[in-house]
C-alpha cells in the first residue's frame, strides 16, 4: 500500500460506520498516520467520539497536518544572501556553493563562518562570511568593489587581459556617501592604456547623476544607461571588473580554534624552497584548497620555539602579513601551514617575473604596502629581524605580503637579544644589531632601507663586490649604498633617513607608509595621474 490513501467519499456521510468500522483498517505508514496514532493515544476522547470538529472518529489527520515547507522559499525573517564567488566544502561541516547561489542565514553568530541553508538542495552548512553579500545589496552586483581605493582600483583594472571599457564603482574617498565610476581606457596616441575616474554625484531627492544631461533613480540605471552609449565617458561600459577573492580568514571553522590539524590531511606537492629552519612547499589540504607549507629543520629551533613563531603569526592578523592557517607538531617534521602567494618571493618575481619589467609607478606601490604591513607590526610591538625581498610574498595582482617570522619575537622592552649564534644576513641588518645583536623596530626600519634598494634595482644583491666585514667596516665608517639608476631622489633620500646611525633618528613605517601612499602627490609633481573628474 502506498503512503496516501484515496479516502472514499461514502466515508464522509457514514462517519458512525467508520467509528464502528475504525478497528478494522490498516493505517497508512506514514510520518501523518504516526502523527494520528500519537494523538489518538494522548487525547482518544476527541479522536474516538465524533463531533462537529472532528466528524468522525477516524477523520484523516493528514488534513489538520501543514504542508511541506518549499526549500526554495526562505522561513520567515529569514535573510537571504547571494554567493559572490564559488566555494567548494573543505570540510563535511561546509556548505558548496556557486556564484550566485541563493542560500538563507540561519546563524551568523560567527563573524567568519555562517550557517546557511541552500535554497535550491536544502542542505545546511557553514560557508565563509566573506564569500557572500546580503541579497539585493550593491555588494551583490560584480561591478561594485565597495571601499577600495582609486590606486587599488587603477591596479585592478589594469592587471590581466582587461579591455576598454572594462569598469567598476566604488566608494567616494573623499565624498562620504558618493560614489566613483573607473573605466579603463585606451590612448591610441601613446598606445597604452590607462583610467580614467568619474564622480557619481548625489540627487537632493535622491538618484545619481555624472553629467547633468542623464538622472537617473538607482546606480543599475546608470550602469545600463553607460553600456549603451559611452554619453561622455572614455568608453562605452563592457564588462564589470573581475573582483579579486577574498583571503579566508582559517582553513575551515575547524581550524579557527583548533589549529592543530592531522598530518594526514596535508600533501607535499612542490618544493618551492629552503631557508635557515627548514622548507616551503606547495601544499594541498584536504585535497581541496592548496596552501604553503613550511617544514621545520630538526635541530634548528626547539618544537616550543617554532610554536612560538606560529602563535605570533596567528595572532597577526592584517591584508600585509600572509596568514597562518594551521600546524602539526605531533611529530617532526613540523608543518607550519599558510595561505599559498602565487608569484612566490618577491625577489624571484623582481630577478625573473612580471617585476622584471616593473617601472616606477609599480615599484611604489610594492614599497607602501610593505611598510602598510610593517607598520602593523610595528604597532604590535613585534620585531621583524629577517626584512628582505626573499621574505615578501606576492600574490595575484602584485599583492605584496610580509612573511617569514622565523625570527620574529613579541617584544615587551625597546630593544630585543639575540641570542648567542644566531645567524642574520648582514647586508640587510642595522650595524646595532649586527655589532651587538640587539633588535628594534628602528632595526628593521634599517632592513627596509635595504629592501628598497632590492626593489628599484629589480632583485641586485646590495653592495655589489663587498663581503661581509667590508659591508660592516664601511657602514662604521658612514658609507651608504648609493642611489640606484631608477631611483628618484626623494626615494633616495628617504633610504638615507632609514639608515641613519641613531637608530631614533630612522623614521617610523606609519611614516613610510603615507609617505609611499601619497608618493606621487606629494614628491613628484611630474608625474600626470589620469584624469580626475
Amino acid at each position: 500500500m502506498g503512503n496516501h490513501i484515496n479516502k472514499p467519499k461514502f466515508l464522509d456521510a457514514a462517519p458512525e460506520f467508520l467509528s464502528n468500522m475504525g478497528n478494522c483498517m490498516g493505517k497508512p505508514k506514514t510520518v501523518e498516520g504516526n502523527a494520528a496514532k500519537y494523538v489518538a493515544e494522548n487525547n482518544a476522547a476527541e479522536v474516538t467520539t465524533p463531533n462537529k470538529y472532528n466528524e468522525g472518529a477516524a477523520r484523516d489527520l493528514r488534513d489538520e497536518l501543514p504542508p511541506p515547507p518549499d526549500p526554495s522559499r526562505p522561513q520567515s525573517g529569514a535573510k537571504l544572501i547571494r554567493a559572490l564567488y564559488d566555494y567548494e566544502a573543505r570540510t563535511a561541516d561546509d556548505l558548496t556553493f556557486k556564484k550566485d547561489d541563493i542560500m538563507e542565514i540561519v546563524s551568523d553568530t560567527d563573524s567568519d563562518w555562517w550557517m546557511a541553508r541552500h535554497m535550491v538542495s536544502n542542505q545546511t552548512g557553514y560557508i565563509p562570511s566573506n564569500y557572500v553579500a546580503v541579497e539585493d545589496t550593491l555588494e551583490t552586483y560584480d561591478w561594485y568593489l565597495g571601499a577600495v581605493k582609486r590606486k587599488e582600483a587603477e591596479k585592478l583594472l589594469l592587471e590581466g587581459r582587461n579591455k576598454p571599457g572594462t569598469f567598476l564603482i566604488r566608494e567616494s574617498e573623499t565624498s562620504k556617501g558618493a560614489f566613483s565610476i573607473s573605466v579603463l581606457d585606451f590612448n591610441d596616441a601613446t598606445n597604452e592604456r590607462n583610467v580614467k575616474h568619474y564622480k557619481i554625484r548625489n540627487l537632493d531627492e535622491g538618484g545619481f547623476f555624472i553629467a547633468a544631461r542623464f538622472k537617473c533613480r538607482t546606480l543599475t540605471e546608470l550602469v545600463e544607461h553607460y553600456s549603451t552609449a559611452s554619453d561622455g565617458l572614455c568608453q562605452k561600459l563592457t564588462v564589470a571588473c573581475p573582483k579579486p577573492k577574498p583571503v579566508m580568514s582559517d582553513l575551515s571553522r575547524e581550524t579557527k580554534d583548533q589549529w592543530e590539524i592531522p598530518r594526514d590531511s596535508l600533501e607535499l606537492m612542490e618544493k618551492l624552497g629552503a631557508g635557515q629552519f627548514g622548507e616551503v612547499w606547495k601544499g594541498c589540504y584536504n585535497k581541496t584548497t592548496d596552501v604553503a607549507i613550511k617544514t621545520l629543520k630538526p635541530g634548528t629551533m626547539t618544537p616550543e620555539a617554532f610554536l612560538l613563531e606560529a602563535q605570533i603569526m596567528k595572532n597577526c592578523q592584517h591584508e600585509k602579513l600572509v596568514k597562518l592557517y594551521a600546524v602539526c607538531t605531533q611529530e617532526e617534521p613540523i608543518y607550519i601551514v599558510t595561505e599559498l602567494m602565487s608569484e612566490g618571493s618577491l625577489l624571484s618575481y623582481l630577478r625573473e617575473g612580471a617585476g622584471r619589467r616593473a617601472k616606477l609607478p609599480e615599484m611604489v606601490d610594492m614599497a607602501a604596502q610593505v611598510a602598510s604591513g610593517m607598520e602593523y607590526i610595528e604597532q604590535q610591538k613585534y620585531v621583524h629581524r629577517d626584512l628582505a625581498a626573499r621574505n615578501i610574498l606576492v600574490g595575484e595582482n602584485r599583492i605584496c605580503k610580509v612573511a617569514d617570522f622565523g625570527l620574529a619575537r613579541l617584544i615587551e622592552d625597546d630593544e630585543y637579544q639575540a641570542q648567542r649564534g644566531a645567524k642574520f644576513p648582514i647586508k640587510w641588518t642595522a650595524p646595532e644589531a649586527a655589532n651587538y645583536g640587539k633588535f628594534t623596530i628602528k632595526s628593521d626600519i634599517w632592513s627596509y632601507g635595504i629592501l628598497l634598494i632590492e626593489i628599484t634595482t629589480h632583485g641586485q644583491i646590495p653592495y655589489p663586490g663587498m663581503n661581509n666585514r667590508e659591508v660592516l667596516e664601511q657602514i662604521d665608517r658612514g658609507y651608504r649604498a648609493p642611489r640606484p639608476k631608477l631611483c628618484p631622489e626623494s626615494m633616495y633620500e628617504t633610504m638615507l633617513q632609514c639608515w641613519e646611525e641613531d637608530a631614533n633618528k630612522r623614521p617610523t613605517f606609519e611614516y613610510l607608509n603615507a609617505f609611499f601612499e601619497d608618493y606621487f602627490i606629494a614628491t613628484e609633481p611630474s608625474y600626470k595621474e589620469t584624469d580626475d573628474i
